[in-house]
């Protein structure tokens, strides 16, 4: 990992091998490969009350929007950059510059996505997003109907949301835009889960071709909201819960679209399922591949952490405005971390991973 970084306007392409490489290779205290993957908090900012979000119920940091000059800074020093996540816990779209962002990756030819929650996906924005290149757009609904939203994600914007991702599918598919790939997205819970099928219908008729059921992470300690112990699946699906699971699939295929509930994690070859031995975190490959950073430059573990233990000083691994992403990356904070997800005492913040997740 250079200083200095790549050049800016030049355009270098995604190389899968090297991707590969870097979610496989050997994992030690010190990494062997800089990351391949950021994960950029754009904005702290939200317009919405998630109940299964600890921002709706802390402050985890000053309210803040990533500057064009740290984002800048972050991005020109990981040369071999493959994949960007522009997303945190705020709402990405709330940025002026995101467009701006997109662009500045895809020049460097990076794969980029974020999730949005889509209240403000305007043809303006969204024309904009297209135009920039963005890769893919997910979309986080989290319910079926008005009042299901309101309950889970504190504000009546459930027709908004499915009006405006209608609007954009259907500029898409009028001006054959087949980028950003959209898809939808619902949090498993089990208030929620029998409403699955009536989510697949929904996409169908906003004319979105995939759906995925989102793994809920939740405290063990000081739950909050509905991110509770008794809202999770993870290994607890009820026969009834497991029927709703299936007609959502055949409902899927009837359809015509896809319909993921296997709770893959979000990065490729970066699958958290359970090891069968009490030790989910000993799969983990994120800090060999991916650093995460918040609005304010705190670099994170990834980002799982602030949903897994309250608190960013307990996990905090550097800052990227005080450091060099090099000095970081094999950081004494860093390799102290990878030693401890290695061993049989991981990180608090890791402890549990998987096993909290609800599918």
């Amino acid at each position: 990992m250079s200083a200095s970084g790549a050049t800016p306007g030049v355009r270098t392409s995604f190389d899968p091998r090297r991707y590969h490489e870097a979610v496989t290779g050997e994992r030690t205290a010190i990494a062997p490969r800089a990351p391949v993957c950021l994960y950029l908090e754009v904005t702290n900012r939200c317009n919405l009350l998630c109940t299964t979000c600890p921002r709706t119920y802390e402050e985890l940091e000053p309210p803040a929007d990533m500057s064009w000059e740290l984002f800048t800074s972050i991005v020109d020093q990981v040369p071999d950059l493959a994949r960007a996540v522009l997303h945190g816990v705020g709402e990405p779209m709330l940025v002026a510059n995101l467009p701006r962002m997109v662009r500045y990756l895809k020049d460097r030819g990076v794969y980029v996505l974020f999730n949005t929650n889509g209240t403000v996906l305007g043809e303006r924005n969204g024309r904009a997003l297209i135009d920039a290149g963005l890769d893919e757009l997910r979309v986080s609904l989290d319910a079926s109907n008005r009042e299901s939203f309101k309950a889970i994600r504190g504000r009546d914007y459930f027709g908004r949301i499915t009006r405006n991702v209608r609007a954009f599918r259907e500029l898409q598919i009028r001006e054959g835009q087949t980028k950003p790939q959209v898809s939808i997205w619902l949090t498993g819970l089990k208030e929620t889960v029998e409403e699955l099928p009536t989510f697949v219908k929904v996409a169908a008729e906003i004319g979105v071709k995939e759906v995925y059921l989102q793994r809920l992470v939740f405290f063990d300690e000081k739950a909050i909201g509905k991110a509770r112990p008794d809202q999770a699946l993870f290994e607890r699906l009820t026969e009834g819960e497991a029927a709703q699971l299936r007609e959502a699939e055949e409902l899927a295929r009837a359809l015509g679209l896809t319909f993921s509930a296997s709770g893959a994690a979000s990065e490729p070859g970066l699958s958290l399922k359970s090891s069968g031995d009490g030790s989910p975190w000993s799969l983990c490959r994120r800090p060999w591949s991916l650093m995460y950073f918040t609005a304010n430059g705190r670099a994170l573990p990834c980002c799982i952490a602030p949903f897994s233990q309250h608190g960013y000083d307990n996990y905090t691994l550097g800052h990227a405005g005080r450091q060099s992403l090099k000095d970081i990356w094999n950081g004494p904070a860093y390799r102290d971390f990878r030693t401890a997800l290695l061993s049989d005492q991981p990180p608090k913040a890791c402890a549990n991973c998987g096993l909290r997740w609800s599918l």
